[in-house]
């Protein structure tokens, strides 16, 4: 390998401004892309026109190639591959609950969930996939380039390949804008996690029946849309390189580029732009965040470990569920899959349902005119390390009704009740359609005035929107949750300029 001479900057990397600049024409500019947002929702309707999936429960006795293996009872597939369906026993955990048992999903491959990106005009666009899942209650939603798990792309079921893999599965001949391990949700998987990717091309890429180029804007825009863009593209917009690639704020110095975004103005997009700044400054410096989630993760004393399933304490097993003894939760059952769209045309799968619509929101608020966020320390048993940022609020508010008082979520009222105007965004998405069934989310962003006094608690901490954006680029510190609300909050730098006040 040869290098120019000793001391220079021509074989040095620099920081990407005209990825920086793209996006910001893009999430400013929505109408600026290959088509119009009109264009795509008839594309997406003639599309489901053609799809003809039935998805139908069915008693556990009439799943194939699955079985509860004796004598411990859980339920696995006969291949060892794809998940499995185990207990798991959780002691000295933090809260008002410290000990329960329950069913969980052990799947021990790491997926990939990639975005293929390629710019059209000097705007980055996306290449979505519209994809049916079985717990997908509208069926149909759009998912990113690649979705498939170890056991899809090695073909273990003999299906068809998994169309635009290469480019994930060798990224190094394109632009990598992100590339990290992410986690899944930790209450109902354990230790799960994913390979989050985007990646740029310059190459031709042949558009292939079912995907569509959205520009990285329009993509944004669609997750005002109740149960459209789905929970695993939500997981990779999270990643996408929103802040700027250098101080341009008030304490940058002389010769920092500008900023990609505007900053001026009194809308909620300006003082997001001012977020995504390091340049303005944060409440609390970044080493400072470092010790108190370190601290909280060093301290964490809570135990989960894998049990036999028939033996899981407090859940009966009928023949097409199984249940808590109180109905609340979630349910373990099955469906039979019959589709055309699919790399196989037909399959059985036991999945989780939960019992009620959950809520996950962030408490905003301008601190200093930037926006800052009101983060948790959240604890989930599946987790790999433990602990991980969440959502001010993240509940499903019907299971409090079986759980004592103090076990409610701080600030859930002040979510549930906030007033209208307070509400920056509000929409209801599906949770991953591949494992569970019909289960939603509410997700909001509420903004608290500027004048509001609201002492942290020692679990929370408000951080701008470019400190989580940096941490979300390390695997298990922004759980799936704070990561869908993170992609949210990227949707509304359409607003900077200041029509959003």
């Amino acid at each position: 390998m040869t290098h120019a001479l000793e001391g220079s900057a021509d074989v040095l990397a620099r920081p990407e401004t005209r990825l920086a600049a793209g996006l910001a024409r893009s999430m400013r500019e929505a109408e600026r892309a290959a088509s119009s947002l009109r264009d795509f929702h008839a594309w997406f309707a003639a599309y489901l026109e053609t799809e003809s999936s039935e998805i139908r429960r069915i008693p556990f006795s009439e799943l194939k190639g699955w079985r509860f293996e004796e004598p411990h009872g859980n339920l696995v597939h006969e291949s060892g591959k794809f998940f499995s369906v185990q207990g798991l026993r959780v002691r000295n955990a933090p809260g008002a609950v410290p000990e329960w048992e329950q069913p969980i999903i052990h799947q021990p491959e790491v997926g990939v969930l990639g975005i293929l990106v390629k710019e059209f005009d000097g705007i980055p666009h996306c290449l979505m996939q519209a994809k049916m899942e079985p717990g997908n209650h509208n069926k149909v939603q759009l998912s990113p380039t690649v979705q498939a798990t170890r056991s899809n792309y090695t073909r273990v079921h003999g299906g068809r390949p998994v169309p635009y893999l290469d480019f994930f599965r060798n990224a190094s001949r394109h632009q990598v804008l992100a590339d990290v391990l992410q986690s899944e949700q930790g209450s109902w998987f354990y230790r799960k996690r994913n390979r989050n990717i985007i990646v740029e091309t310059r190459d031709d890429v042949e558009l292939l029946d079912g995907f569509y180029w959205l520009s990285v804007g329009q993509l944004h825009a669609l997750l005002a849309e109740h149960d459209l863009v789905n929970m695993d593209s939500r997981t990779v917009m999270a990643c996408f390189p929103f802040t700027s690639p250098s101080p341009s704020g008030p304490r940058a110095s002389d010769g920092a580029p500008a900023a990609p975004w505007p900053v001026e103005g009194p809308g909620i997009g300006s003082a997001l732009a001012r977020s995504l700044d390091p340049g303005y400054g944060s409440l609390h410096s970044p080493g400072s965040v470092r010790n108190w989630f370190t601290g909280a993760r060093a301290g964490f004393t809570g135990e989960a470990h894998l049990v036999d399933l028939a033996g899981v304490r407090d859940w009966q097993r009928s023949d097409d569920r199984i249940s808590h003894d109180r109905g609340v939760f979630f349910d373990v059952m099955a469906v039979d899959v019959r589709t055309g769209s699919r790399e196989v045309s037909s399959w059985t799968q036991p999945m989780i349902e939960a019992r009620g619509q959950g809520v996950a929101a962030f408490l905003v608020q301008r601190i200093g005119g930037v926006l800052h966020v009101l983060a948790r320390i959240g604890s989930e048993p599946g987790f790999m390390d433990a602990v991980e940022l969440a959502p001010t609020v993240q509940c499903t508010p019907e299971n409090y009704a079986v759980l004592p008082a103090e076990a409610a979520p701080p600030f859930l009222d002040e979510v549930l009740h906030a007033p209208a105007d307070a509400v920056r965004f509000d929409s209801v998405l599906s949770e991953e359609g591949g494992r569970f069934f019909h289960t939603r989310s509410r997700y909001l962003i509420v903004e608290l005035p500027a004048e509001r006094e609201l002492v942290e608690p020692d679990d929370f901490r408000w951080l701008t929107v470019h400190q989580l954006s940096n941490l979300v680029q390390h695997s298990n510190y922004l759980n799936i949750q704070a990561r869908t609300l993170l992609a949210c909050l990227h949707s509304l730098l359409g607003s900077a300029g200041g029509e959003c006040t």
